[in-house]
């Protein structure tokens, strides 16, 4: 679960974020939680996110991936897209989150794909559908993230894994 993979993001964000001292693949490859979650981005764009999590470690007592870690898997997904289509000089953060689970998973991966509904000033709206690995639909997820203009105080909240040498 702690095996770091790199995400596969637009080249010109990249260079954005590094001209101002940011690793972005590092910074948002998960966050802290969906390290502990094994989740592993696999491409990101503002249009688009894939992701993958294990179901092993992730389950709740009946032995079935665990509905908060589907929520887990569907917000960063969609919030990576968000604050892709934000861009530098904005902050994504998730406003709502609704999750529908439709089967129960015991074992393997799902992968999550999250795609942009709405992508305004103000706000970006994701649909993220969740798959076991036959392809059967896990969990329908949507995500609205407020966008909001970055201030230089938003650069201490950044943690320091993010930021380049």
């Amino acid at each position: 679960m702690g095996e770091h993979h790199t995400a596969q993001f637009p080249q010109d964000i990249v260079d954005e974020y590094a001209a101002l001292g940011v690793d972005l693949p590092a910074l948002f490859s998960a966050g802290q939680l969906g390290d502990r979650m094994g989740v592993r981005i696999l491409e990101a764009s503002a249009e688009r996110v894939v992701g993958t999590m294990p179901v092993e470690g992730n389950t709740q007592p009946y032995g079935l991936l665990h509905g908060g870690a589907s929520a887990v898997l569907a917000e960063t997904l969609g919030s990576v897209g968000a604050m892709l289509h934000g861009r530098s000089d904005r902050i994504a953060v998730g406003v709502d989150l609704n999750c529908t689970h439709h089967r129960g998973v015991r074992s393997g991966l799902v992968t999550g794909v999250a795609t942009a509904v709405h992508r305004g000033r103000s706000t970006a709206t994701y649909e993220i559908v969740i798959t076991d690995e036959q392809g059967k639909r896990v969990c329908t997820a949507r995500l609205t993230c407020m966008l909001r203009d970055a201030v230089p105080a938003d650069a201490d909240r950044v943690p320091d894994r993010g930021r380049t040498a």
